[in-house]
């Protein structure tokens, strides 16, 4: 072997690691790193937690109780009440920081009750198939007739208005949304090799549904999850916006938005302010569900973005940059001679 041969060689294999060059070091990893390269989604976690901390510490930081009658009625934004009170004089700064607690409690726990029913019926739906199947997606189809706002004022028509009958209402109408998407899932991978397996090695049915088919269909439960999240609070608010929800003096976002509608022109903060909490938390759900769906989908173009190659790599005809242009626009150098190939082919 030449001596420049042999140069190239010990620098291509002693060479350093270039911070970079992609380190994977397994999938969650890869996930993180692929939510963290999208700025929208970072925003809306990042605007999430602010309103989750709100909500946890409201009766550290609303300066007054959110019942309480704390000023004039209707008076408007000033130092001892930066966002103005409402109808009855009560502190709106401080019924918005406790209106945090209801209306992300009702997106939790509304979703929480639609994804555990939705998920049951969808994973027998798909597993046993047949007569089963068919009734129970018989079911499934009759409630999607029914737009989910209409559905959720049909349960309340039924159970009587107030906060936890909203929450069962909500959760109740995102029901056939999870079962279709879960049924789907469960059909694709129900007859793979791993299922079959476990059930030549007598496993129980339920054994296989929570142990081999659930986990291996979470990806597309969490990414609908958390988007259904802000599609629950829009519900939950519409439906105290109609007052089929929440009830007076509940500190609701749309209660309060209700509230203030007929003083627009003369009180705009009663109004403006609860609305824009619910406009922000949305927001922020789902940007946050956008960069989730990205980071688990393995097509995605924040996973592998193009990075420039360095030193020596940019060499290698495997390397993915090759050919490529880097972020300032200027196109990556070709190969100078195949020395270095030639050692790497003997080597390996």
């Amino acid at each position: 072997m030449p001596d420049f041969e042999k140069t190239i060689a010990a620098r291509t294999l002693t060479a350093p690691r270039r911070s970079g060059t992609p380190r994977l070091r397994g999938r969650g990893a890869i996930i993180w790193r692929t939510f963290l390269r999208n700025k929208g989604a970072v925003t809306g976690a990042v605007v999430l937690l602010a309103w989750a901390g709100v909500a946890l510490f409201a009766p550290r930081l609303a300066p007054y109780n959110p019942l309480d009658l704390t000023g004039i009625s209707r008076q408007g934004v000033s130092p001892s009440h930066i966002m103005g009170t409402d109808l009855l004089g009560r502190d709106v700064f401080s019924r918005v920081l406790f209106g945090a607690r209801i209306s992300l409690a009702v997106g939790l726990i509304s979703v929480a009750t639609g994804v555990t029913a939705g998920s049951i019926v969808g994973v027998v739906a798909g597993y046993y198939g047949g007569r089963l199947d068919g009734v129970l997606m018989r079911i499934i189809d009759a409630m999607l007739a029914l737009p989910g706002l209409l559905l959720a004022l049909v349960v309340i028509a039924a159970v009587g208005p107030g906060l936890v009958n909203v929450m069962l209402a909500v959760g109740v109408s995102s029901i056939p949304m999870y079962a279709r998407l879960v049924r789907g899932s469960c059909l694709s991978i129900r007859n793979v090799e791993y299922v079959q397996a476990a059930q030549a090695m007598g496993g129980s049915d339920g054994r296989i549904m929570a142990r081999h088919i659930i986990p291996n269909i979470l990806g597309p439960i969490v990414v609908l999850s958390t988007l259904q999240v802000g599609n629950a609070i829009l519900v939950g608010s519409s439906l105290s916006y109609l007052g089929m929800g929440a009830q007076p003096p509940t500190p609701e976002w749309g209660l309060m938005t209700s509230d203030g509608q007929p003083y627009l022109a003369s009180a705009w903060w009663m109004a403006t302010f609860p609305g824009f909490a619910i406009f922000s938390a949305v927001m922020a759900i789902n940007l946050m569900g956008d960069g989730l769906r990205a980071a688990l989908d393995p097509r995605s173009t924040y996973r592998y973005p193009p990075v420039p190659a360095r030193g020596l790599q940019r060499h290698d005809p495997s390397h993915p940059t090759l050919g490529k242009r880097c972020p300032r626009g200027r196109p990556m150098p070709a190969p100078r001679d195949q020395a270095s190939f030639t050692v790497r082919s003997q080597l390996t």
